[in-house]
Order: structure tokens, then sequence, then C-alpha cells
């Protein structure tokens, strides 16, 4: 079982910044744990700095980002709880499958190999990195009309235009032309311990309407994990879309990671 204080691992996800999981890091403050929140390899302190400088984002890959959160983990006093919103769902997934977390909360993540559903859906989504071959190098922005197709598209007009000004930056385009290839790639970065029995137990959490990464990734992602006698549960938010975890219903999201992870003595 875990003890108070144990460290909390927050990994945002593409085109959001770090501080976006400002809220979560209190509420798990107040609940004894110890949350950190580190942006992606290359990403400035502030969502400005990352805006007026992407440079150093751009051409980072998945396993960039992966080897980037496992440093973080070398220097915590202890192993980790894992929370992930998109790829860096993903990249929870992967870091469990290492035992280099005792337990992982994934929101929407993106595809793992083996994944085989490619709704419509995500591919207009990720259209805006995936039309330039060129931004495979590149950091790729999303406009205020895109962010509302890709995150927020359950939101009033007006909320959704607010968190895009708020939290929005530019992402590395490398991660989704990895994820396009990694079911054709026998060495993706994207190849997930599924089968790993002896992990921290797992939530997959989806957004019903989510456009970015539909349900039935999620589902797919959960049927993944068959092969394991590790704890993997599955929960739904019916109505709610890729932002649900920085728009006004976050607090339920956070709240039910918060409920499973202490049904789980974490």
């Amino acid at each position: 079982m875990a003890t108070p204080g144990t460290p909390v691992l927050f990994i945002h996800g593409l085109w959001l910044h770090a501080a976006s999981w400002a809220p979560w890091v209190d509420l798990f403050a107040d609940a004894g744990y110890r949350p950190h929140a580190p942006g992606w390899p290359g990403e400035s302190d502030t969502v400005e700095q990352t805006r007026a400088n992407a440079d150093p984002i751009a051409g980072q890959g998945f396993d960039d980002i992966v080897d980037h959160y496992a440093a973080i983990i070398a220097t915590l006093e202890a192993p980790p709880i894992l929370v992930g919103h998109s790829f860096g769902g993903t990249v929870a997934e992967k870091l469990l499958g290492l035992d280099l977390g005792v337990a992982a909360v994934t929101v929407d993540a993106a595809q793992i190999k083996g994944v085989l559903p490619l709704p419509l859906a995500t591919l207009r989504s990720a259209f805006p990195v995936l039309k330039n071959p060129a931004n495979r190098h590149r950091a790729v922005s999303l406009t205020a009309e895109q962010f509302r197709y890709s995150f927020g598209n359950t939101l009033t007009p007006e909320e959704s235009g607010e968190l895009h000004a708020r939290w929005s930056i530019p992402g590395p385009g490398k991660p989704l032309f990895e994820v396009s290839a990694a079911n054709f790639s026998p060495h993706s970065p994207f190849k997930v311990g599924t089968d790993n029995e002896t992990r921290g137990p797992l939530l997959l959490i989806a957004g019903g309407q989510d456009h970015t990464v539909p349900e039935v990734i999620t589902e797919a992602t959960l049927k993944q994990y068959r092969h394991s006698a590790a704890v993997t549960d599955f929960e739904e938010f019916a109505d709610r879309g890729h932002s649900l975890t920085i728009d006004h219903g976050w607090r339920e999201v956070a709240d039910l990671a918060l409920s499973w992870l202490k049904k789980q003595g974490h």
C-alpha cells in the first residue's frame, strides 16, 4: 500500500502545456500526495515562453518523451503514480509496463502498438500535422478552430476558445508520424508491455464524444491487456470530449481517479 506523500507524476499530451494540470496538482496535494507536473523535453516553463520559442520541442519523438519522464522518475523519492492524458497517457502506459510506476490512470490515451481502429475523427484531428511530411521535424500549433474540433467539440465555443488561448502550445509532429506507423513497424516505440503480470494497476478512462481519441480506441487498448492478470479497469464519460482534463468538468474526472486509486490501495 502506498504511504502518505506518494509522488504522482502528471504527464500532459500533445498541444497542451504542463501548467494545464494545475487544478489536479492542487487537488492531489490536498489529498496527501506529492504531485509533479513537468513538461515534455524542450518545453519552456510557461505557455507564452513555449509559444515564443518552440524550436526545442521540434523533432522530439515518443522515445525521447518516455526517456525524459523516466529520468525524472529516477530523481523521485519513491516510484510514482502515473497520471497521463492523450499522448501523456500512452507515456504512462509505457512507463507502467516497464515497472517505473506503482499505478497509472490514463485519460483518452493515444493508440499503442496493436490497436487497430483508426476512426476518421482521429485522422481529421491529426491532419494539421500529417498533411505535410516536413512536419515530422517541426513543432506544429492548432488554430482555435482546429482545437475546437479536436478538444472542445462538447464545449461552448466560448469555453473552447478560452482553453485554447490559455493552454494550447505547439507540439512536436514526430510522435503522430510514429504512432500512425506503429502497427507496421516491428520496433515501434509504441510497443507497450501489456503482458506484464507484475505491473501496478491501470485505469483507462475514455471520453465518449472524443474526436482525437474516440472511445473505440480505448476499448481496443483494453483488449491488448487481456493476457495480463494485473488489474486493468475501464471507465467512460459518455458525454465528454478530449478536453475533459481541463474543461469545466475536470473535477469529476479527477475525483474518479482519486477514488479508484484509493480502492487500489494507493
